[in-house]
């Protein structure tokens, strides 16, 4: 078979990647030509004479490996007719284009090629230029793919490493898709999730009107930027992200999806309000210096002018009576100033190997002797427990002081109420830190108050500063340790929960730690 060549050989390829071709001709000749202009416009050239050949050299074990981007098929040859064997071919290269040559042209066999995915069919004798256009053809759609190949690794490398949650929702609200990220900071898998009510499972209640309205807006504008809202996570922890919206469009620039980009800012606003409850606590101890010192003269005072009272009316039990009363009072007025400024003065820690099991017995025996409290019941370990850790004694008694007083205080005041009951569990975690859970049969709190109760001057009781469990909060962390609020389980009574970690290795010191919140 004779093929014309082309003068315009030098033009025609400067057009045209270098590729690795296989070509399939049984004709000497025509393979031989065919390799010489293949490899002169710099494509990289295998030839074989039959099918047999080519599925024995070039694809081996695995066809889908094939180094070959291009396979040029000369329709008929001496062991297969291409029209028949079109479906295997493709099956066995699918990563290869496959430009079939004929010398006989026939409209059904041609249309039937192609709906088998052939990328080009060429008359015989073949036109070098239109070989070099057909090629030209698959190397342009070559590089896009790849181009497109590319785009797409980079964005599954963003979304499997990127610190922010990459979220698409539909147009109902339900989840599309999310990556890797939002699994770990909340513990969904994306199996577990796909098709719930974004708003009903992730979106804390009382803010889901609000997140509603921002996903309405998204949908009839192009963006919407810079709203924060929490999630829950499985656990039941709260997130808060600042996200970034955009409506996701389909060919008739009608929305199909929402893509949301939310960023975690948790850490970065307990480090704000970490530095602003610094800033409050420098400015309420300063008060306090002052308050203190104008303060303790006048009680003196007052303590004094009692005392006196008390030996020129030794026999009027009414006022009597009275005196008692303004002393209570003056005793009262002086704790709650002890307990902003314990609160609001640094922690100073010193560290001692001690026995965490006889801190809280002994912590129990000094509220019974001071509160007089005798129908509570108070269960705990009794066997001896081998709970040594460093940590100061006197702080952590506080710790365990405080908390049985607001279990006392928070059981008594639930209806039907007779006597308050406490719990008390101690076991050492895998990590070798030591957990210690305080439950009471009070009526517990709500989830919104878990939030709230230990921060300073938050309460809800009648009457105090709010500052007990603060200060409960501040001597953990000071200790290295985590203190959370949860619901009580049934069996240990059913109403509140405080769960407190604390780590063994904390450095022992012979000399107090300042710590600062």
């Amino acid at each position: 078979m004779e093929i014309p060549q082309s003068p315009s050989l030098e033009s025609s390829t400067a057009k045209t990647a270098a590729l690795s071709v296989l070509l399939v001709e049984d004709d000497a000749d025509a393979r031989a030509n065919l390799s010489d202009i293949l490899e002169l416009d710099g494509h990289t050239v295998t030839a074989v004479g039959s099918l047999a050949a080519a599925r024995k050299t070039t694809f081996g074990n695995d066809p889908a490996a094939s180094p070959y981007d291009v396979v040029i098929l000369d329709r008929k040859l001496p062991d297969g007719n291409a029209d028949e064997i079109l479906p295997e071919l493709v099956r066995l290269w699918p990563k290869s284009e496959i430009i079939v040559v004929t010398g006989f042209a026939e409209l059904d066999s041609t249309i039937a090629a192609f709906r088998f995915g052939v990328a080009d069919y060429i008359l015989k004798p073949i036109n070098p230029d239109a070989l070099r256009q057909s090629l030209g053809r698959v190397s342009n759609r070559i590089k896009i793919e790849g181009a497109l190949k590319q785009e797409q690794q980079f964005a599954d490398l963003i979304l499997k490493t990127a610190d922010a949650v990459v979220l698409v929702l539909g147009l109902d609200g339900c989840v599309i898709q999310f990556n890797p990220f939002f699994e770990r900071m909340t513990g969904w898998k994306l199996s577990q999730a796909v098709g719930k009510d974004w708003f009903d499972y992730f979106i804390a209640e009382e803010q889901r009107d609000q997140v509603r309205e921002v996903f309405m807006q998204t949908a009839m504008r192009p963006a919407t930027t810079s709203n924060v809202n929490s999630i829950k996570t499985r656990d039941g922890q709260l997130r808060h992200l600042r996200w970034s919206n955009t409506s996701l469009k389909n060919e008739h620039k009608e929305p199909t999806s929402i893509l949301a980009v939310g960023i975690d800012i948790t850490d970065m606003l307990a480090a704000q309000n970490k530095s602003l409850q610094s800033e409050r606590l420098a400015a309420i101890g300063k008060t306090m210096a002052a308050l203190a010192h104008e303060s303790r003269n006048a009680l003196q005072r007052i303590q004094a002018g009692l005392e006196m009272l008390e030996l020129e009316i030794p026999d009027t039990p009414d006022a009597q009576k009275d005196l008692g009363s303004i002393r209570r009072a003056t005793t009262d007025l002086q704790g709650v100033l002890e307990e902003v400024r314990s609160f609001a003065a640094p922690i100073l820690l010193h560290i001692e190997n001690a026995n965490l099991q006889q801190v809280w017995q002994r912590a129990w025996r000094q509220l019974q002797q001071a509160t007089g409290v005798e129908n509570a019941v108070f269960i705990a370990p009794t066997e001896a427990l081998d709970m040594t850790l460093p940590i100061d004694v006197m702080r952590i008694e506080q710790v365990f002081r405080n908390l049985f007083e607001n279990a006392i205080a928070a059981t008594c005041i639930a209806e039907g109420a007779t006597q308050p009951e406490i719990h008390l569990r101690c076991f050492r975690e895998p990590t070798g830190d030591i957990k210690i859970e305080i439950s009471d049969s009070g009526p517990g709190f709500q989830t919104a108050n878990q939030q709230q109760i230990f921060e300073p001057f938050y309460t809800t009781k009648p009457t105090g500063t709010g500052l007990g469990l603060a200060i409960v909060a501040r001597i953990v962390e000071a200790h290295r340790g985590t203190i959370v609020a949860k619901p009580a389980a049934p069996e240990f009574g059913g109403g509140a929960c405080f769960e407190i970690s604390l780590p063994t290795d904390l450095p022992r010191s012979s000399a107090p730690r300042d710590f600062h919140p």
